[in-house]
C-alpha cells in the first residue's frame, strides 16, 4: 500500500508492521493534532475504535497499536485513515466506511510521528543551544561592553562638563575682576567731579557772598572805583563753569560681556530642556502680505511667483508691497527664544519689530532693517548681514544655516542671532527697546518655518 492511493490493496489484509524510516512526510494534519487526538479512541461514520488493555508508550506519548481492536469488525486497528485522521482495520479501509480514503499502514504513520518527534526535539536542542549561547556569550559580551561604553560615557561628560566649569569658573573670575576694575574707575570718577564741584560750590558761594556784600554795604564812591575787583571775582565765578553729565560717571556695561558667556547663555536657552519653548508663536494671517502664502498651521511663509497670487482684502494691518509677515505674540517682558527653518531659502529676513511698523507702500518704512523700527538678519545673494536703521553689517558665515535662532532678553535688552546646528552666535546687540516687539520674516525665495 502506498500512502495517498484512494484504494486499498485486499490482498494484503494484514500490513507489514514496521516501514522505511523516511522522515518530512507530508500529512494533512500538524502533528501536535494528532498526538493529542489522532491515536485516541475516536467515534466517525459508525466505526469506533475501543482500546483493550492500552498502555502508553512514554517516549512517544502515543497508545500502541497492537492494543486495539476495531469494534465493528473485532480486527486489529493497523491501519490509519488521514481523511478522519483516526486507525482503523484493513476491513474498515477497504469495504467499511473509510472506503476510498486516503489511507497508510499505522506502523508508517507512527514511524513518521515518531521521526518528526526526532526532529522537532533535535530542533529545540539546537535552539536551546543557540540561547545558552546568546546568554553565555552575546549577552555577557554585551553587558561588559555596556558597563564599559557607560563608563567611557560617563567620563566624557564630566570631562566636558569639567572643561567648561573651568572655562566658567575663569570667565567668571576675569569678568568680575573687570566689573570691580570699572566700579572702582567709575568710583573715583564721581569722587574727583565730587571733590571738584564741591571746591567750585564753595568758591562760587564765597564770590557771591562778596558781591552781594559790596552791593549792598559798599558806598556809591567805593563801589565805583571797585570795577575791577568786580570783574576779576565776576570772571572767577564763570570760570566755575556748568556740570554735565559723561558717560565717564556711569558704569560701562561692555565690562561684563563675554563672548564665551553669552554663547553658553545662548546654547543652554535654545539647545537645552527649554529650546523652542514659545508654542504659541506663529504668524499673524493679517499681516501677511498678498506676494507669500501661509500654511494651514500659520507657521510657514511661501513665497508666491507672479501666476499664483491671489488678491486679498483690504487689511490695515497688511503689507501692501513688501513680502513681510509678523508674529501673533507680541513681547514685552521674560525671556523668549524660537528657531525658524529657512532650508534652502536663498532671500529672507528674520528677527523683530515694532507692532507700528509702516505696513503700507514700498518706502523703507515698510522696509525690514531699512528703519529704526525694525531689527533682522538678512541672506540676499550668498551674503549674510545684520540690518538695521538702513545700516548693514556684514556676517562672516563659515556654513550656510538651515536654521537660525532668536533669543529675546528683555531684562538685558538683548537681541541675538544663534546658528543652532553649529551652537554659533550669528550677531547680537544689546538696544534699549521701549515698545512691544513682534516676530518680523520676509522671504522672496522658496520658503521658511516657524519650528516648535
Amino acid at each position: 500500500m502506498t500512502e495517498g492511493f484512494t484504494a486499498v490493496d485486499l490482498t494484503c489484509s494484514t500490513p507489514p508492521k514496521t516501514a522505511s524510516k523516511g522522515r518530512g512526510m507530508d500529512f494533512e494534519q500538524p502533528i501536535f493534532s494528532v498526538l493529542t487526538g489522532g491515536l485516541r479512541a475516536q467515534q466517525a461514520g459508525g466505526t469506533t475504535a475501543v482500546t483493550v488493555g492500552a498502555t502508553s508508550d512514554t517516549e512517544s506519548g502515543i497508545f500502541s497499536a497492537e492494543s486495539e481492536l476495531c469494534v465493528e469488525h473485532d480486527s486489529e486497528l493497523d491501519w490509519f485513515c488521514g481523511t478522519d485522521q483516526k486507525p482503523v482495520c484493513s476491513e474498515c479501509a477497504s469495504s467499511g466506511a473509510c472506503r476510498g480514503h486516503a489511507v497508510t499502514p499505522l506502523a508508517t504513520r507512527v514511524t513518521a510521528v515518531r521521526n518528526q518527534l526526532v526532529d522537532v526535539c533535535e530542533k529545540m536542542q539546537l535552539q536551546a543551544k543557540r540561547i545558552e549561547g546568546f546568554i553565555e556569550q552575546t549577552l555577557s559580551t554585551k553587558e561588559q561592553k555596556l558597563q564599559s561604553a557607560a563608563s567611557r560615557a560617563r567620563e566624557q561628560v564630566l570631562a566636558q562638563i569639567s572643561a567648561v566649569r573651568e572655562a566658567l569658573e575663569e570667565e567668571e573670575q576675569r569678568l568680575l575682576e573687570e566689573v570691580q576694575r570699572e566700579e572702582e574707575r567709575v568710583e573715583q570718577c564721581l569722587l574727583t567731579q565730587r571733590a571738584h564741584w564741591n571746591h567750585a560750590l564753595t568758591s562760587l558761594t564765597q564770590t557771591r557772598s562778596h558781591l552781594v556784600h559790596t552791593l549792598t554795604h559798599t558806598s556809591d564812591a567805593q563801589l565805583a572805583t571797585s570795577l575791577q575787583e568786580i570783574a576779576e571775582r565776576v570772571e572767577k565765578a564763570e570760570g566755575v563753569g556748568e556740570p554735565r553729565d559723561t558717560e565717564q560717571l556711569s558704569l560701562n556695561t561692555a565690562c561684563s560681556d563675554s563672548k564665551l558667556l553669552r554663547g553658553l547663555w545662548a546654547t543652554a536657552l535654545l539647545l537645552g530642556p527649554k529650546a523652542y519653548r514659545s508654542p504659541h508663536l506663529k504668524f499673524d494671517e493679517r499681516t501677511v502680505s498678498p506676494l507669500l502664502s501661509l500654511s494651514e498651521d500659520f507657521c510657514t511663509l511661501t513665497f508666491l511667483h507672479k501666476k499664483s497670487r491671489q488678491p486679498l482684502p483690504y487689511d490695515p494691518a497688511r503689507f501692501d508691497c513688501w513680502p513681510n509677515a509678523l508674529g501673533s505674540m507680541s513681547m514685552s517682558s521674560g525671556t523668549h527664544t524660537w528657531v525658524v527653518d529657512v532650508g534652502q531659502s536663498g532671500a529672507f529676513k528674520v528677527g523683530v519689530c515694532y507692532a507700528s511698523l509702516e505696513r503700507k507702500g514700498s518706502g523703507n518704512e515698510a522696509r525690514l532693517g531699512h528703519n529704526g523700527q525694525s531689527w533682522v538678519l538678512s541672506h540676499y545673494d550668498g551674503d549674510y548681514s545684520y540690518c538695521h536703521a538702513g545700516k548693514k553689517v556684514p556676517l562672516q558665515v563659515v556654513k550656510r544655516p538651515q536654521k537660525i535662532g532668536l533669543l529675546l532678553d528683555w531684562p538685558s535688552q538683548t537681541l541675538l542671532f544663534y546658528e543652532p546646528d553649529s551652537n554659533a552666535v550669528l550677531y547680537s546687540i544689546t538696544q534699549q527697546f521701549n515698545a512691544p516687539l513682534l516676530l518680523a520674516c520676509a522671504v522672496t525665495d522658496d520658503s521658511i518655518t516657524i519650528l516648535h
